[in-house]
């Protein structure tokens, strides 16, 4: 069996905030819903156990309407510095489900990772993410796409 690494990629931003403001809003779920999901989605639930072994659970709601739930478990967490993440398909009660539950295509492992590191620098925070195992093409394309949407609202929500 062939052994190949999973396709990662990597975003950087720089947030015109402290670390504890931008890690208050990976962590607080107050916070994350006011910024998580592309342009144009809301977060209607968000729901986190922030320790190692805790779950999250949030859902993104498209414009149409359709709800698209994950769900994973913390496997590190530095306060104000960084988490990682596992990063899972769900149904709204936090079961785990395949990518194809939701139309996705492509060859979906049944767990991604996902890693933030905060740095502060001059009084602002550079923050380095990166997601492992989105099937390569169209799939990773748009979901870079999506994070760096994600981020803009994020930028918003920290003023």
């Amino acid at each position: 069996m062939e052994n190949k690494i999973a396709n990662e990629f990597t975003i950087i931003r720089m947030f015109d905030a402290a670390p504890e403001l931008v890690w208050k809003a990976w962590t607080d779920p107050e916070q994350y819903k006011k910024w998580w999901g592309p342009k144009n989605f809301t977060c209607p639930f968000s729901k986190i156990d922030l320790k190692v072994g805790g779950k999250y659970l949030s859902c993104m709601r498209s414009p149409e309407g359709m709800e698209f739930w994950t769900t994973g478990i913390f496997k590190e967490i530095i306060p104000m510095k960084r988490i990682v993440y596992t990063d899972c398909f769900a149904d709204e009660n936090g079961n785990e489900v395949p990518a194809s539950h939701y139309g996705m295509p492509g060859d979906w492992p049944s767990e991604l990772i996902v890693k933030i590191t905060l740095e502060e620098i001059n009084g602002k925070t550079k923050m380095t993410l990166s997601h492992t195992g989105i099937p390569e093409g169209e799939m990773s394309e748009n979901t870079v796409i999506g994070w760096n949407e994600s981020f803009d609202k994020l930028v918003e929500s920290l003023k």
